[in-house]
């Protein structure tokens, strides 16, 4: 007689999503319905990028004008506002650290694996920038 088959590995699917607000309202971006944990993250990371480069874009990419963008410092007329006990919010630079952070990643992995949410919020003056992936319930 044949050994009977293994039971079936329960697959589980994830959920990614973007957001931003401000003190008064959050508005989702986007998202998707991922078959690993591994592509929620890979999505989540593209959105940090483009958001990073949507807030702080090079000023010498191809699609910008000549001199149209110049940098301007923390606290000038015009630039940003200045934040309390002299932190500095960058959310443009935060998004991409953590895009491009191996350890946050692993992290995130392992949350996800153990069946929990795993969130990430760059922050700046003006307002904040949310990643999100968790595991759909089976």
């Amino acid at each position: 007689m044949p050994a009977p088959a293994p039971a079936p590995v329960p697959v589980r699917w994830y959920v990614a999503e973007s957001s931003a607000g401000d003190a008064a309202r959050s508005v989702r971006l986007g998202g998707i319905i991922a078959p690993t944990r591994r592509l929620a993250l890979r999505w989540l990371r593209r959105q940090a990028r483009r958001f990073a480069d949507a807030l702080d874009p090079d000023p010498y990419t191809s699609w910008i004008p000549p001199r149209a963008l110049h940098p301007v410092a923390t606290g000038t007329p015009g630039g940003s506002l200045p934040v309390p006990n002299g932190a500095r919010y960058d959310a443009p630079a935060e998004l991409r650290a953590w895009a491009d952070s191996f350890r946050e990643h692993d992290y995130a992995l392992l949350r996800l694996a153990d069946g929990l949410p795993y969130e990430f919020v760059a922050r700046d003056p003006s307002g904040w920038y949310g990643l999100v992936v968790r595991p759909l319930a089976r």
